[in-house]
């Protein structure tokens, strides 16, 4: 097990850093529990590859627990469907494993540098949610290391998987889990483009696309600096996994169908001017990007990386943004209150902020998870530098405009949320701090986060 100071430590966002954490790798379940029963005074939190944006995965002054060297794929179940593997594997590996056998994972987000550990305990969501649901409802059981040393068994329908699932590491780490796929012909995805002229366009055709279950992934790209007339603009983009008869006999993909080769771009440079995704390059990309988007396109075919993590193939695209970062502001509000979202987007816009990108998708029934993010509704993503003047003051108004509609901000990319909000937020966060007390008396697993929110 190798240790070692990591000073300073961030999220992707790259905002809030702290110091002097004791960053620590197992590389066994023995090791994991040792690590857990040294992690001193200010406690642990385990830590994947870093994608959550705020400070969920820092502990200034306390322990990491990067899990990353627990990596393996232990069983995969090709009749069954099913995969068992260790917490700490990325998603990107799993699909190197499981693609060619025919299997996807039943939910992915916009990144596949996720580790299972990491899109258990945030409850990861992506655009299949209406269809889906949310990561969690896919797995089997997990194995849980608790602050106690014990390592626990844990099945869906029991207060631990649902405090868990979602809860950000502040249960125990999750070493292991078995959950669920997804089976497709290729590696393929067959996807539709259409331009939406305004926001109320755009809703009426993600509800519409929903109604009609005609396409499993579903989402929105805003133009959140049109105003007037187009204000909510949008490129709607819609997709399902191609058959193998997709595949015309001529094709190069038929011969190897199943492939999986996601393509990298140069990363961007390890320094990058202030304020170059300001106002005015945002607002020449976003009218670049929906001007080139076709007016409607159906069944182009697509590789599953081009589709769902078209940003993984910019290494470090984050640092585009500066040295400051960016808020990744991902905010639900439930079905009958479109109108909430149609204000809420309206104060965006008329603030100007130069957000590359914003996303609107559909909620379908959210999942048990007591601090898990989607519920039945409308979910609004988008990214904002934090140079960005009264930025702070701005999306406190947001948060209490989206409490006020009954909605919830996400915990896996926030970094700023007062922690008053908190409980009008997640109704059941009571249940998951007497759970917690119960299971972790000592306080052994903490955060940055929980302490900035409480929790």
């Amino acid at each position: 097990m190798s240790a070692e100071i990591a000073d300073p430590v961030t999220g992707w966002g790259r905002t809030a850093p702290t110091a002097a954490a004791r960053l620590v790798r197992p590389r066994s379940y023995e090791e994991t529990v040792r690590a857990v029963r040294d992690c001193g005074t200010r406690g642990g939190i385990p830590r994947g590859l870093g994608r959550a944006y705020g400070d969920a995965a820092q502990n200034a002054g306390g322990s990491l627990i990067d899990m990353t060297a627990l990596d393996r794929v232990v069983r995969v179940d090709a009749e069954a469907g099913t995969v068992a593997c260790e917490a700490g594997i990325s998603l990107q590996r799993l699909m190197e494993v499981l693609l060619p056998l025919g299997w996807f994972l039943p939910v992915t987000p916009g990144t596949r540098q996720v580790t299972v550990g990491g899109a258990i305990g945030s409850d990861i969501h992506g655009g299949n949610h209406p269809a889906s649901g949310s990561f969690s409802r896919h797995v089997l059981s997990l194995d849980l290391l608790t602050s106690d040393g014990d390592i626990r068994t844990v099945v869906p329908g029991t207060p631990l998987f649902e405090a868990t699932a979602g809860g950000m590491g502040l249960t125990g780490v999750i070493l292991a889990a078995t959950f669920r796929l997804h089976r497709v012909e290729t590696s393929l995805m067959s996807v539709d483009t259409e331009r939406a002229s305004d926001l109320d366009d755009l809703m009426a055709r993600l509800t519409e696309s929903e109604c009609r279950h005609r396409h499993r992934y579903s989402v929105g790209w805003l133009d959140l600096l049109a105003s007037g007339s187009s204000l909510g603009r949008a490129v709607l983009t819609r997709g399902e996994h191609a058959p193998l008869a997709a595949l015309s006999a001529r094709s190069p993909a038929r011969r190897q169908p199943l492939a999986f080769r996601p393509g990298r771009l140069p990363g961007a440079p390890s320094y990058v001017p202030e304020g170059l995704l300001g106002r005015t390059t945002v607002g020449l990309l976003n009218e670049l990007w929906y001007r080139r988007a076709p007016r409607r396109r159906t069944g182009e075919l697509q590789p599953i990386s081009a589709f769902f993590h078209p940003l993984d193939g910019v290494p470090h695209w984050n640092r585009l943004y500066g040295r400051g970062g960016f808020v990744r502001y991902q905010f639900v509000v439930g079905d009958g209150q479109e109108d909430a979202l149609i204000r809420i987007v309206r104060r965006i816009v008329r603030r100007g902020c130069p957000s590359l990108l914003a996303l609107l998708k559909r909620f379908g029934v959210g999942d048990p998870g007591w601090l898990s993010f989607p519920m039945a509704g409308w979910t609004l993503s988008l990214d904002i530098p934090t140079g960005r003047t009264g930025l702070g003051p701005f999306l406190d108004e947001l948060d209490e405009d989206v409490a006020a509609a009954g909605g919830r901000v996400c915990l896996a990319k926030d970094s700023r949320l007062r922690p008053e909000l908190l409980a009008a937020m997640y109704p059941r966060l009571d249940e998951f701090r007497a759970l917690r007390a119960e299971l972790d008396p000592r306080g052994v697993f903490v955060s940055d986060l929980s302490r900035r929110l409480s929790i």
